[in-house]
């Protein structure tokens, strides 16, 4: 039977009804896999899944990225990386999903290669904050003036994972899971600002709040400048979708065409626990 996909109302992204241990989605790759293109963001609610099965659904759309922070990795998962603002015997149990709100970005941007697309499985959800927004990068470039689209074609941004670090720990106090993981080393990388996507052939922006270092070719100012100005467009109400997570809800996004941020979660109150992997 084909799926059963209902569009969501900010016009982005799509909600199915299908268990992913089932044989019915191990049977529907494909489609699965050209639904995420078209949509760039898919939601399955009401999952049961173990690390196993979480592997396995992220199979379905591509190879299993397993190159990832060791510091928060699940042992004997290759792949699976642990999202928490729990703490346990004084240390943080995951990439720590702080109180603040998040950077926008994508995934991965510091690396040569961005993941394709990348899976979240929420087991503790909290009642209060915690959503994760996000943005259509790709209707948001298409909608761009098009004066602006010719100043921005060509140009290449500076991904910094010591820069996004260095920001967090000034936002939070030293608390910055990127600077403490294991690939807060990785030298600094350029990626164009206006990506073209290697599946769908559609542009989009390829941006970030705090990960982006500077524009090539462009002082410090006027990068900032550009980069703020294109956020702006992106992350307007035109283009969002906010997630209100519920327990057992995979949410899978595709990478190269959306950015997303979490917003605040009180965790003093509120726990969070995420299981995440990426398809590369």
């Amino acid at each position: 039977m084909p799926l059963q996909l209902r569009s969501l109302a900010s016009e982005f992204g799509a909600e199915i009804d299908v268990d992913l241990t089932s044989s019915a989605a191990r049977g529907s790759s494909v489609e699965l896999t050209q639904a995420l293109h078209r949509h760039r963001l898919l939601i399955f609610p009401g999952q049961h899944l173990n690390h196993a099965d979480l592997l396995a659904a992220a199979a379905l759309f591509g190879t299993v990225d397993t190159d990832v922070d060791r510091t928060y990795a699940v042992p004997g998962f290759p792949g699976i990386t642990t999202i928490s603002n729990i703490v346990e015997d004084g240390a943080h149990v995951g990439i720590y999903d702080g109180d603040d709100e998040e950077e926008w970005h994508a995934d991965g941007s510091f690396k040569p290669n961005l993941p394709r697309a990348t899976l979240l499985y929420s087991v503790i959800t909290p009642g209060t904050g915690g959503q994760t927004r996000f943005a259509d990068a790709t209707r948001a470039y298409a909608e761009l003036p098009a004066e602006l689209q010719e100043l921005i074609k060509g140009l290449r941004a500076v991904h910094s994972i010591r820069h996004l670090g260095d920001l967090q720990n000034q936002a939070s106090g030293g608390q910055s899971s990127t600077a403490a993981g294991s690939l807060a080393a990785m030298p600094d990388v350029e990626h164009p600002l206006v990506r073209t996507h290697p599946v769908t052939a559609a542009r989009s922006l390829l941006l970030g709040s705090m990960v982006i270092s500077g524009i090539v070719g462009m002082d410090a100012e006027a990068s900032a400048r550009l980069v703020a100005e294109l956020l702006e467009h992106t992350t307007s109400p035109p283009y969002l979708h906010t997630h209100h997570w519920r327990q057992g809800d995979l949410v899978i996004w595709d990478n190269q065409a959306t950015l997303h941020t979490a917003s605040p979660c009180d965790s003093s109150r509120h726990h969070r626990l995420l299981y995440r992997a990426a398809i590369r």
